[in-house]
């Protein structure tokens, strides 16, 4: 509430934000109340999360409407403990980096081209932290026999 009756619904796409919640150790992945927010903000009632052609994910009101950040797409991995989704998103991640092989801050998930910063050192770094999270909790996801 902002004291005259309005409210304002939402999660930071960044970090700290409530997605980011079993990350940042406030709480477990399989906490009650964490979990009903993570269906929140997953959902269709978050107005910053963004559907497209390439990508569903958080964006924020930072660089506008349709952009999704690979930030918070990683933290939704990081704090799944769904592997069907993990590898989706590992996926979506893969394909929306406009050929540059590095996260940007955001993208658009209509045309992943069209990115904010070409050289993000914040969210590349917290996708090293992914993979080496998956490499101890999942190894199959990504290690190859």
């Amino acid at each position: 509430m902002n004291g005259f009756g309005g409210f304002n619904v939402m999660d930071d796409a960044n970090v700290p934000s409530l997605l980011s919640l079993p990350y940042l150790g406030f709480m477990e992945k399989s906490d009650p109340l964490y979990l009903r927010t993570r269906k929140f903000l997953l959902s269709d009632y978050n107005p910053y999360r963004f559907k497209g052609n390439f990508a569903t994910g958080i964006g924020g009101p930072h660089v506008g409407l349709n952009y999704v950040w690979p930030m918070s797409l990683i933290v939704q991995a990081m704090t799944s403990t769904d592997t069907t989704e993990i590898v989706s998103l590992l996926d979506t991640l893969k394909k929306t980096t406009a050929g540059t092989g590095f996260m940007h801050e955001s993208f658009n998930v209509e045309d992943p081209t069209q990115f904010t910063r070409p050289w993000f050192a914040w969210v590349n770094g917290l996708y090293g932290e992914l993979i080496l999270q998956l490499a101890r909790e999942h190894p199959e996801l990504i290690f190859q026999a």
